[in-house]
């Protein structure tokens, strides 16, 4: 599995990652500030993916698309 999630992206991709699911998670709790209803799952599901593509520094949409932003490309 190459890189392909450069150091830019990996950080853009953690900080949206924890931000999502630090609205999420009280939500899917029942200690919502935000009222996101159902789509609370969703938003968690987003956010866990960007979290996980952030900290394996490859994600498998880039790789369908031809996308690399990683400037060794390992």
């Amino acid at each position: 599995m190459n890189k392909n999630v450069g150091s830019t992206d990996r950080l853009i991709r953690l900080i949206a990652g924890v931000i999502l699911l630090i609205i999420a998670v009280p939500s899917l709790a029942g200690m919502a500030f935000v009222g996101l209803g159902g789509w609370a799952w969703l938003v968690g599901l987003i956010g866990v993916a960007l979290v996980a593509t952030g900290l394996l520094n490859f994600c498998g949409a880039y790789a369908l698309l031809g996308i690399n932003t990683c400037k060794t490309g390992q």
